[in-house]
């Protein structure tokens, strides 16, 4: 019987009814109905109190309003507080873009947090059933998703300073239809669940049928495949937060920026994981076009022979390999080039993040490293120019014959595509490039001798 399949489910769940409030989400279809019906007759056993919940998404005229007057009925005869909405669901979509069923659940979940923060419930408890769950797991499976969604939905999820629960994904649909038989209800029934243009509709007709013929109870078994890949999941998860703090070199809301030789020493279910915690930090609402493939093609990107190279994700996130960095971010505002002149002692704030101070001393001490830089104050033509690079720029170096490409310095210090834009190039007044601060001093710098005056340039990287 549902009654003690149900309450066995629960039990095993570890939830317990008794004294709780419950809010309980109803479109008047078979399955909302049976669980009404189910939690009210057992209201006075278990001590509960409940709400029924409605929204009228509006998508089918008077007839779905009549959907709203069912369940309204329903409640008045049986004394249950009942909370309904109206919300134009198909302006919603044309706001937002979203499609017609992701459009739905946000507002009817919208309505649902509303409602139960209104009454202060300790669930709210929705009629999703194991066949929902079977048709969840392969529609997942085949569109590619990852992680704890190949898991279908939870059993129980917090949400709105409360929690959902599930109590039907014990039962098949058989069986809540037969429930509604044997109770005398007559739920209503929506026309679009038998529209083949829904992918859910093409498993429930085409595929589920198959696999029932296969296994009358192959819902019970998606159900313990669906518990069992959670708590694995959930584990692996508590590894993969603990690795990936230690081969994340940045994080920000925008960007994330990893050692890849540190992330590829991680176990493989890790790595995956990682990259899943990554986009899902970083997309505040994750695309419904990513899949497992996209998380390939990062794997691909990190172990390409090539030194350098960019993905392009869904709503234009950008991950970029170079060298043996990753880095994961969203543009930023274009780069601008900038251009300071100083001429006496002042502190250069770059829009790189760092600064350049220059200071004069005719004692200058401590380890003279790229980033300081001497120069005669007799020698150097003022004032200098701090700014970005430009095409052409070449060098002299110290020690050696002739110039080198500002860029060629660049690569051979494996500095990141991304930085190059906004690297400081230190020049005199007559542009000849003195100091690539960290990186290179020209001919012209000094080492200290006594008794002259000298400017230096202390270089603070962000």
């Amino acid at each position: 019987m549902l009654e003690e399949k149900v309450r066995a489910f629960l039990r095993r769940k570890g939830i317990e009814l008794n004294n709780k409030k419950l809010l309980i989400g109803v479109s008047g279809g078979p399955d909302s109905i049976a669980l009404l019906h189910y939690l009210w007759s057992f209201k006075h056993l278990f001590n509960i109190e409940i709400v029924a919940a409605h929204v009228d998404h509006m998508f089918r005229g008077d007839e779905s309003f009549q959907d709203a007057m069912f369940v309204r009925d329903y409640c008045i005869e049986r004394e249950i507080p009942f909370e309904m909405e109206q919300i134009d669901v198909p302006e919603f979509i044309e706001k937002t873009g979203k499609s017609s069923q992701a459009a739905a659940r946000d507002c009817r979940y919208s309505f649902f947090g509303k409602i139960a923060k209104k009454h202060n419930v300790d669930y709210i408890a929705l009629g999703h059933h194991g066949d929902d769950q079977v048709e969840t797991i392969l529609m997942r499976l085949t569109r590619g998703s990852t992680g704890k969604a190949r898991a279908g939905m939870p059993f129980i999820r917090p949400f709105a300073d409360c929690f959902i629960i599930r109590p039907f994904l014990c039962m098949s649909r058989n069986e809540i239809e037969q429930y509604c038989l044997k109770e005398g209800i007559t739920p209503r029934r929506d026309p679009s669940n038998e529209k083949s243009i829904y992918s859910r509709n093409r498993f429930r007709k085409e595929v589920l049928p198959f696999l029932r013929e296969e296994n009358p109870h192959v819902h019970e078994h998606f159900q313990r495949f669906s518990e069992d890949l959670q708590s694995d999941e959930a584990y692996l998860q508590e590894l993969t937060v603990h690795k990936m703090n230690t081969v994340m070199e940045k994080k920000t809301d925008e960007e994330i920026s990893l050692d890849i030789d540190a992330f590829e020493a991680m176990p493989m279910p890790l790595q995956r994981r990682g990259i899943q915690l990554i986009l899902n930090y970083l997309y505040k609402e994750r695309p419904a076009s990513l899949s497992a493939s996209h998380i390939e093609s990062i794997f691909s990107l990190m172990k390409s022979p090539h030194p350098s190279g960019k993905l392009i994700f869904p709503n234009d996130l950008h991950i970029v390999r170079s060298y043996r960095k990753c880095h994961f971010q969203f543009p930023k505002e274009p780069v601008q080039s900038y251009r300071f002149q100083v001429s006496e002692p002042a502190i250069i704030k770059l829009p790189n993040g760092g600064s350049i101070i220059f200071e004069y001393t005719d004692c200058p001490d401590g380890n003279l490293n790229n980033d300081t830089l001497l120069l005669d104050r007799e020698d150097v033509s003022l004032p200098l120019i701090i700014r970005t690079r430009g095409a052409g720029d070449r060098m002299t170096l110290k020690g050696m014959q002739g110039t080198k490409k500002i860029k060629d310095i660049f690569i051979d210090c494996k500095i990141p595509l991304q930085e190059r834009e906004t690297w400081p190039i230190v020049t005199d007044a007559h542009g000849r490039i003195l100091w690539v601060p960290g990186l290179k001093k020209s001919h012209y710098s000094m080492q200290h001798t006594s008794g002259a005056s000298y400017i230096i340039l202390k270089y603070i990287k962000q």
